[in-house]
């Protein structure tokens, strides 16, 4: 991926790991679109970035994103990267239907419509970039959130296929697997002198993003905890400590 000079569109851009990366985007000399669900975030976010666009969008729905999409190419015809980020996190206790359902719907259903309604356009750029955003806890889950820990290992599933598929097209597919980072994606995390700053994350991602080539996936130190415990043959012991009584 190139690191200048990409028209990118972040969703999940108002706040967060999506607002912070939106910034690094800019700064670097990229035309950045944000969308997010509350005009609000996105507004404040355009406000301190001249220059920048911002486009609302709910992810669970089917027929905005189709919208959305046709939109934002005819809007943006230089449009080569989409960075897929916007995700929910919320605890259940044993199967909470409701919760389940709209993490799907947003985490999961929301990226894959949006790549298959924007892929034609971007197959047909010189060179263009689909960055997925998984977890650590793709690799092993939370027993908390059961349904975004599932969420984010079939992210991971599907962009080590996806990437295999368009190997041969001007698409490549990066995938950025955060640690728990200091933002409200739950609530306290912010506070959470456990997870990792939020600056420090941005840094370390974008050093790793400006790297050439750039690398399929994106394992800052910290989670690598978490992401390659399998590999070190400690899942069960990384399971056990990430979910203390359980």
């Amino acid at each position: 991926m190139q690191s200048t000079g990409n028209t990118i569109l972040i969703t999940g851009g108002g706040s967060g790991i999506g607002a912070a990366l939106a910034h690094e985007f800019h700064a670097a000399g990229n035309q950045v679109i944000i969308a997010g669900r509350r005009q609000a975030a996105l507004d404040a976010v355009v406000a301190d970035h001249p220059g920048m666009a911002a486009v609302t969008l709910d992810m669970e729905d089917p027929a905005a994103i189709l919208a959305f999409a046709g939109r934002l190419v005819a809007d943006f015809p230089a449009l080569n990267a989409v960075l897929l980020n916007a995700g929910i996190m919320v605890a259940e206790e044993k199967i909470d239907l409701a919760i389940a359902e709209a993490t799907v719907a947003t985490n999961l259903l929301g990226p894959i419509r949006l790549a298959h309604a924007l892929l034609p356009h971007l197959e047909a750029q010189a060179a263009s970039t689909i960055l997925t955003v998984s977890s650590g806890l793709a690799f092993v889950p939370l027993v908390a959130t059961p349904t975004y820990s599932a969420t984010k290992a079939a992210i991971h599933g599907w962009s080590l296929a996806m990437r295999e598929q368009l190997k041969a097209t001007s698409v490549e597919v990066v995938e950025i697997v955060p640690p728990g980072v200091q933002t409200d994606l739950m609530p306290g995390h912010a506070e959470n002198d456990q997870m990792m700053p939020l600056a420090d994350f941005i840094a370390e991602t974008m050093g790793l993003l400006r790297q050439q080539p750039t690398p399929a996936e994106i394992h800052v130190e910290r989670v690598k905890f978490l992401s390659e415990a399998t590999k070190r043959g400690e899942f069960a012991q990384v399971f056990g400590m990430l979910n203390g009584a359980h």
